[in-house]
C-alpha cells in the first residue's frame, strides 16, 4: 500500500502541491488525473525522491520516503514523462547497467528481458542506442528497464504517450498482469478514456489540490451521475 500524507510543495509564492493526501492499495492501477499544471509531475517527483516536499510524507507500506529512503526505493520504479535519458547507451548496455544495480542474477535478467522485449516488438533494437530511438520506443526500452527487477510499485508519467495503438495494448496487458500479481500501478496520463478502461481508482487534483480520489463507481454515486463517463466527470470537477 503506498499512503501519501498530506504533502505538500511550493516554489515561492506558489503552492504547486497543497496537502494532498491519498492512498493507493495493493492490486490497483491508480490514475492520477488532472488539468496541465495541477501537480501532478510534482507529486511524482516527491513520491520518488526527487523533489523534497516542503512538508508531508509518502510510505510504501512501511518504509518512508524520507525517512527509510533507499528501502522504499527498492519497492517501486520510476518512468518520467520525458524520456530523454542515457541517450549514449545502447539499450542492452542500459537494461545490463540495471541488471548490474539491482543484483539480478544474469539468467534472470536475461529471460526478464527477452520476454517482455519480444512483448514489446523491441527484440531487434536492444543493440541499437536509445538515441536514435523514437519517443515511443524509449517509453518501450525504459519500461523493460523498469519492471526489470520486479517492483512492487510501478511510477509512470504519462506512461502510453508516443505508442501506436498496438504498442498501447501491449502495455496495458502488461500493467495488467503487474497489478495481478498484488502489484500497484500510479500513473497519470491525459487520456481520460484510457485511465476508465484500465485503472481501478483515480484521484482528480487542481491547482495543488485533490478534488477526489477513489473508484469510477465512488464517483459517479457522488455526482448522482451513474452513466456518465470520466471525462464528463472530470471536466465538471476541473470546470474553471
Amino acid at each position: 500500500m503506498i499512503r501519501i500524507d498530506n504533502l505538500t510543495k511550493k516554489y515561492g509564492t506558489k503552492t504547486a502541491v497543497d496537502g494532498l493526501s491519498l492512498v493507493v492499495p495493493d492490486g490497483s492501477i491508480y490514475g492520477l488525473l488532472g488539468p496541465n499544471g495541477a501537480g501532478k509531475s510534482t507529486t511524482m517527483k516527491m513520491m520518488v525522491g526527487i523533489l523534497h516536499p516542503d512538508s508531508g510524507d509518502v510510505s510504501y507500506d512501511d518504509f518512508s520516503i524520507l525517512k527509510d529512503t533507499d528501502q522504499a526505493k527498492r519497492t517501486f520504479s520510476y518512468i518520467p514523462d520525458s524520456p530523454d535519458m542515457f541517450l549514449g547507451m545502447k539499450g542492452k548496455t542500459y537494461l545490463a547497467f540495471l541488471s548490474s544495480l539491482f543484483k539480478i542474477p544474469a539468467e534472470v535478467a536475461q529471460e526478464r528481458t527477452d520476454a517482455i522485449a519480444k512483448k514489446l516488438e523491441m527484440s531487434e533494437h536492444l543493440d541499437e542506442y536509445i538515441a536514435t530511438y523514437s519517443h515511443g520506443m524509449r517509453e518501450k526500452i525504459f519500461l523493460i528497464g523498469a519492471m526489470l527487477h520486479d517492483p512492487k510499485v510501478l511510477i509512470l508519467d504519462e506512461p502510453l504517450t508516443g505508442l501506436d495503438p498496438e504498442s498501447a495494448f501491449v502495455v496495458k496487458s502488461l500493467f495488467l498482469e503487474h497489478v495481478m500479481k498484488g502489484n500497484s500501478i500510479v500513473l497519470s496520463t491525459h487520456i481520460l478514456d484510457v485511465a476508465e478502461k484500465i485503472c481501478t481508482h483515480i484521484g482528480i487534483i487542481d491547482k495543488g489540490r485533490l478534488l477526489f480520489s477513489g473508484t469510477l463507481e465512488e464517483l459517479r454515486k457522488l455526482r448522482k451521475e451513474e452513466n456518465s463517463s470520466l471525462e464528463t466527470l472530470f471536466l465538471e470537477l476541473t470546470a474553471k
